[in-house]
């Protein structure tokens, strides 16, 4: 499918890696940053570029390792940083000086969250269903772990089927672990649906996702602990492990942008007991031997994101929370035109 009107593809080789990135709006526009989360791609954002306010330049990378981007190892130990150093080095490359505005949905919300306390000149951050701010698996309300070695968590916990899947280039819908029924039951909310050209291209540009140790899912490690593994060091699972990713730090960010925070309420990937986390897995029957909640307990998520945000604000930062009625993961998709007039507005309030 063809770029929508008005926006714009480039490759360029920063100190880091080749990366491509799309934009729309003009060249000496008010900088916002787009970040992508796991399985996707800058063109995951496309489809609300064209009634964005004319004054703002948007610029969606693809993450290494994803899209048309190099296809480098994640450093897993670094959390989300190698993504938040190599938006950094993008921005260096293209001569923006002028504070951002960057958003990041699901994953890219600890890569944003990271590029703000690492590298600052942020005007404002918005969280689209971010991940949350402890990682994502066996972890406590308060960030403590499970497990000394965060078993129950990285690139052991991913489902088979599913990535194999990913690795075959599967793009039917015979199955519930085709990266295309994937799509439409987790990252927005049933019956929700793209239309069928706008669905073959983001099941696409998901199969462009690096396969293996360095990209999805990862490696991982064997553990004592149930579910009797832990997280190695490298790829995208074990960067979300709350063994490395945390970005609860914003909370001491000086000068503090303001905050937005748009969260689907349907979203079964980001929740207080995702579908996907292995508290909650264990705790359905899904995954045997499960200790109990007082050793595992389903991650609570959304509870934790809202803890952190309102530490930011009892600091003195400004936080809008939005909450999406009837939608999904993604409520850039489910609920297209009401998030957009949240986040546009948001941009011009941060701006004014």
């Amino acid at each position: 499918m063809d770029l929508p009107p008005g926006v714009r593809s480039h490759t360029t080789q920063t100190d880091r890696l080749r990366t491509h990135w799309i934009e729309s709006g003009p060249e000496d526009g008010v900088p916002v940053l787009l970040v992508h989360g796991n399985l996707s791609t800058g063109r995951f954002y496309e489809h609300v570029l064209p009634d964005a306010p004319a004054h703002l330049r948007f610029i969606a990378a693809d993450m290494r390792g994803f899209g048309d981007s190099e296809h480098a190892d994640l450093d897993a130990t670094r959390g989300l940083r190698d993504w938040s150093d190599d938006l950094h080095a993008l921005v260096v490359t293209l001569g923006i000086t002028e504070p951002l505005h960057i958003a990041g949905w699901s994953t890219g919300g600890a890569a944003v969250a990271h590029y703000a306390m690492d590298h600052g000149n942020v005007a404002s951050l918005t969280l689209i269903d971010p991940v949350s701010p402890y990682g994502f698996g066996a972890v406590h309300r308060d960030g403590t772990p499970c497990f000394p070695d965060y078993a129950g968590s990285g690139g052991g916990t991913h489902n088979p089927e599913f990535t194999n899947r990913l690795r075959d280039g599967d793009r039917g819908a015979d199955s519930p672990f085709s990266p295309r029924n994937v799509l439409n039951t987790s990252y927005w909310n049933p019956p929700f649906r793209l239309p069928a050209e706008h669905e073959d291209l983001i099941v696409d540009e998901v199969l462009k996702s690096l396969i293996g140790d360095g990209g999805y899912p990862g490696d991982l490690v064997a553990s004592p602990n149930w579910p009797g593994v832990a997280p190695g060091t490298k790829g995208i699972l074990n960067a979300l492990s709350p063994k490395y990713c945390n970005w609860s730090g914003i909370v001491d960010l000086d000068p503090r942008p303001p905050v937005l925070w748009t969260h689907g309420d349907a979203d079964i990937v980001i929740a207080d007991g995702s579908a996907w986390e292995i508290g909650t897995l264990g705790a359905a029957g899904l995954v045997p031997g499960w200790p109990g909640a007082d050793v595992v307990p389903p991650q609570p998520m959304v509870t934790q994101i809202r803890d952190v945000l309102q530490r930011y604000a009892d600091a003195g930062g400004t936080v809008r929370m939005e909450t999406m009625a009837g939608s999904g993961h993604g409520p850039l998709f489910d609920s297209q035109a009401a998030w957009s007039a949240i986040f546009f507005d948001h941009l011009e309030q941060a701006s004014a």
